[in-house]
Order: C-alpha cells, then structure tokens, then sequence
C-alpha cells in the first residue's frame, strides 16, 4: 500500500468481512510515525507488521496471538519475492499491462501442444477403439444394444490416455520461466518452503472452506437510499435495517437476543413470523415463538428483524456534497466539496460525477484523496479510503473543456460506516434453558446505495 493510505494488492487467509479488512488497512498509515525504526506497531486487536519499501508500505496483518519472529520471517519472504518480480527494475505500468504480461503466450508452445496432441490421438486411437467395443460386447443384451445405456462407461475409457498424456506432455516455454526457477531454487537452498501449483490449490480450497468459529454471529446491516435536489432539498431519504443471525449448530440455536437501541422519530421494526412479537415489542427480546424449536443453523444468516426510519431532513444526511461548475472562455472550472458529519466516520468513499464526452482525462488541479476517470462512461469517481475526525470536509478542483453545467449531474456517492442510525445493538444472548449470557460475534455496518 501507498504511504498515503491507498491499497494496491490486498491478499487475505483468514474468514474476515470485506469492511473489516479495509478497516484494519485504512487505520494502518495514522498509526505509523515518522522517523521511528521499529518494524511492527500493536492495537488493541492486531498486530501490523510492515517494511517501508520507497513511497510504499510491505505489511502483514496478525493477531496478537501470532509469534513475532514467524511474522518477521514472512515480511522477510514477501520482500524477497516483490524485489525478484521486479528484477530491480522501476516503471509505470497499468494493471492492464501487468495482465498482459502475466498472460503472454508463445505461438511455438502451442504448435508443438498441437503437434504432440495428434500424435497422441495417433497412438491411442486404437485403445480407445478396443476398449469400446470390449465395453458395448460385454454390456450388450440378446437384441445386440446396451441394456442400460452405459455410455459413462466408455467416456471414462476415452478419456484415460489423454488424461495420462497429459501429464508427461511439455511444451516450449518462455526464457523468464528460468529465472523465476532460479528464484524458488535459492529460496529453498535457504530453507525456505516453497509450494508448488497444486499444494497452492489445495490450501486455497482449505482456507476457503473454512467455517466460521464463531458459534453465534449476528449481522447488523442499515442500508440508505437518498435523493437529493440540484436545488437543495431531499427529494427521498430512507434507511432499511436488517438484523440477520448465523448459527453453525442446532445446540447453539436455544438462545434469545437481547436487543438495545435509540428511539427516533420515524422508526418502525417488522419481526420474522416464527419470532415472538410480544416480548420484542415489551422487552426488546429477540425469540422463537416455540421456545422446544431452535433458529435455524448451517452456514447462511437467516433475517429474524427488519426496520425503517422515515421523517429525517437534510441535515441528518452523514455526508453532503455540493458541485460548482462555472464556465470562463474555452474552459469549465469544477469545483466540488464535501462535508460529514461527527456522528459518523465514513470508510470508501466513492463520488461519482458524470462528464461530458472528453477526448482526453480531466485536468486535475486539486483534490483531497485519489481519483479515476472512466472514459467509456464517461465518468470522474473521486475517492476517499477513511473521512474522520482529520478529514471532515474536503474538496476537488478539475478542468474540461467548455460544456454544459447540466452535464456534471446527478453525482452519485457510496460509502460504509462502522456504526448506524438506529444504533441497534445486541446487549447479550442468552440460552433459554440455561441461566446466563454466552459469547458471541456481532459485525454492524451502514451503507449508502
């Protein structure tokens, strides 16, 4: 990642949501002082373990649990590997590029591939042959034809030699493949491991099978979904919640869920049909009607309440963003700035501001964050990884040729935050046939869609 914050390859092997991870990454560069020498630096929760490597971070994200020494050695690893990929070499390269790259092909691999498939097909035409027919006199009946229709049995006979070809056939290789072999060899001779093509698919599919350890999660969502007025003013402002339960086993599933949040004006709950309405509506108390029947267990959430808030004005919204464009000759200067809230800290900001047809980017002259222009769309997005206490309002100034100011609407943004408006919470969950509260996961996330 850039030491401004921006993430370029993200990589994880652990079950973690996608909110909790660009969390983690967007505190990282606050937590790093200048000038100091170490080489990790702790939270309350994780550990980061990072090597400045020019304007970029090289980090490595633990618990604390983990040993040092071991997350040391794998910084070490990965540092090794990006400095051999690169050869040393510095250049300015697109993602696009760096695809083509990684997928070039040689036209004399595949003719030789070509030549030695019909060689192949040459020599075990006949056992293929021999083998079907073996196959059809064996399962044949009086009438002369399969009494089962058993064509599997002879697909599966077909397809052994070229299965069994295929792993003895070589084909011609480009010359960088040598230096990388030279790479994993020295890395062995220093007694590093070093998985091949297939241990890597086999521990990729390990890692994404893994279930979640949690016994009990339960998932706090609020979604937005705003209209806005060129002219100022709130054309729709409605937020939909959703409080959803994952359990892994029906022994888990004897519980209730102790629920606490702020009373606004405009807020209505809807609860599952299987869930008691009368003690949610007295106590708060997410339950089963049937308190002999568990929720429902496995690895999918299952929503057990849903709310609405309505009646909320333009100044509740957790970011507003007003444009600017202004013509001056040939020219359009643009000028567009946000402000947020305290209440919220926002993570991924995304505003998009619609272009008219360009033959080139915008001229960018100034912007609190990163920006991209799509020129299919086309479209100017202009991004914020984190906007909290350091960064509540902020601003861009970019230059197009003469259009009109229409063209620059309706601006579009996204968002997420950690906490909600309702500020529902789950206080505790406790068994039902057990006296006191057991542990669990709660993950509470606000979106603008």
């Amino acid at each position: 990642m850039s030491k401004s914050g921006k993430v370029l390859v993200s990589r994880q092997f652990v079950d973690m949501t996608r909110g909790r991870i660009e969390g983690l990454l967007a505190a990282f560069p606050k937590l790093v002082g200048t000038g100091k020498q170490h080489t990790y630096v702790e939270t309350q929760d994780v550990r980061y373990v990072y090597q400045p490597i020019e304007a970029l971070y090289l980090l490595v994200i633990t618990n604390k649990q983990s040993n040092i020494l071991e997350d040391l050695d794998t910084l070490r690893l990965l540092s090794k590997l990006v400095s051999s990929i690169s050869l040393g070499n510095k250049e300015n390269i697109t993602v696009a590029q760096v695809k083509q790259y990684c997928e070039m092909e040689s036209n004399e691999e595949k003719l030789h591939k070509l030549i030695d498939r019909g060689k192949s097909e040459k020599a075990f035409g006949p056992m293929r042959t021999s083998s079907n027919v073996d196959m059809n006199n064996r399962d044949s009946g009086p009438g002369g034809g399969p009494l089962f229709g058993d064509s599997h049995k002879t697909k599966d006979h077909s397809l052994a030699p070229t299965l069994a070809r295929s792993k003895v056939a070589g084909g011609m290789k480009l010359g960088k493949g040598q230096k990388t072999n030279q790479f994993l060899e020295s890395l062995k001779a220093e007694g590093e491991v070093i998985l091949d093509d297939a241990q890597l698919i086999a521990v990729q599919s390990r890692l994404s099978s893994v279930p979640p350890s949690d016994p009990i999660s339960v998932t706090i969502e609020e979604k937005l979904n705003v209209t806005i007025k060129r002219d100022d003013g709130v054309n729709n402002f409605d937020i939909q919640g959703t409080l959803a339960l994952q359990v892994l086993n029906d022994a888990n599933g004897f519980i209730q869920l102790q629920i606490e949040n702020q009373n606004l004006p405009g807020l209505s709950f809807k609860t599952h049909p299987n869930i008691d309405k009368e003690i949610f509506n007295s106590q708060k108390i997410v339950g089963a009607k049937d308190p002999n029947r568990p929720f429902p267990s496995g690895q999918n959430e299952t929503p057990l309440v849903k709310w609405r808030i309505q009646e909320l004005n333009e100044a509740s919204l957790p970011l507003a963003v007003n444009c600017w464009p202004s013509v001056s000759g040939n020219e359009t200067f643009v000028n567009i700035e946000y402000e947020a809230l305290k209440m919220f800290d926002l993570h991924n900001v995304i505003i998009s501001i619609p272009l008219p047809a360009l033959r080139e980017a915008p001229s960018v002259r100034q912007i609190d964050g990163e920006w991209k222009y799509d020129s299919r769309n086309p479209l100017l997005e202009w991004s914020v990884i984190l906007i909290d206490q350091s960064n509540r309002s902020g601003s861009m100034e970019f230059v197009v040729p003469a259009a009109d100011p229409s063209s620059f609407f309706p601006i579009s943004v996204r968002f997420s935050a950690s906490n909600t408006f309702s500020d529902l919470k789950v206080g505790s969950v406790s068994v039902i046939f057990f006296s006191g509260p057991i542990s669990f996961r709660e993950l509470i996330q606000c979106r603008l869609i």
